[in-house]
């Protein structure tokens, strides 16, 4: 995420009255205390930061505890992903009384990413690109229901959603975990089985399970043809 040039976030106008409660969703804790210093100055923003989460479970955990009318997430987390923490907390998005709403934030602007999350019941996607003002206005935007989302990331869900005639999901890729998916995008990128391992808090041998599953599921030889497959999807 950019930084502001005087190290402060501050909505345009003031605060005002304007307040929202937000858990921070993320598994770099530099990156979370980095937004909690850039937006969580609850008298110059508006924003409040009521906890925050490094994993799946403790995502569940928190946003379950703290009840937040915004929770910013990232989509690769250790325990299933972002995609794992939106589908636990279905019954809370869809409280009439208190919603949660989720806006995704994310270093990935992998059309697979985007689309993954909004199908989960996000109500945008950001990239950590974005500064801290435009952060602390998208917060408020999804507060309101509204659906935010980076400029160029649009595009990938009016593609998904436009055609009724278009299949709902890639079919070869539906075939895959969500840990599957996650080993996958790291072998693609070029990561070695110990630091995919490191990565999601698993062992290698477990690394290398998941990497015959996905191999055996995709009818692909070796991680040479694992890498061109997922390139041509924009995974990586």
């Amino acid at each position: 995420m950019s930084d502001e040039a005087n190290g402060t976030t501050e909505v345009p106008g003031g605060a005002g009255e304007r307040r929202v409660r937000v858990v921070l969703v993320d598994d770099h804790r530099m990156f979370r205390t980095g937004v909690q210093a850039e937006i969580g100055q609850t008298e110059q923003t508006g924003v409040e930061v009521v906890g925050e989460a490094a994993d799946v479970d403790q995502a569940v955990s928190v946003i379950t505890a703290t009840r937040p009318e915004v929770v910013l997430l990232d989509v690769h987390l250790p325990g299933g992903g972002g995609v794992e923490v939106l589908r636990r907390c279905a019954p809370l998005m869809a409280d009439a009384e208190q919603p949660v709403r989720f806006l995704a934030l994310s270093v990935s602007d992998a059309a697979e990413d985007v689309i993954g999350v909004i199908r989960g019941g996000a109500r945008g996607y950001v990239t950590k690109t974005i500064t801290g003002t435009d952060l602390v206005a998208s917060v408020f935007r999804v507060q309101e229901g509204d659906a935010v989302f980076s400029p160029r990331l649009a595009g990938f869900v009016l593609d998904a959603f436009a055609s009724t005639d278009a299949p709902p999901v890639d079919e070869d890729l539906d075939r895959l975990t969500q840990r599957e998916r996650e080993v996958l995008r790291l072998i693609a990128r070029g990561y070695a089985y110990k630091e995919i391992a490191k990565q999601l808090f698993i062992s290698v041998k477990t690394v290398e399970s998941h990497v015959s599953a996905v191999l055996r599921k995709l009818q692909l030889s070796n991680r040479h043809e694992l890498t061109r497959w997922a390139t041509a999807r924009r995974l990586v």
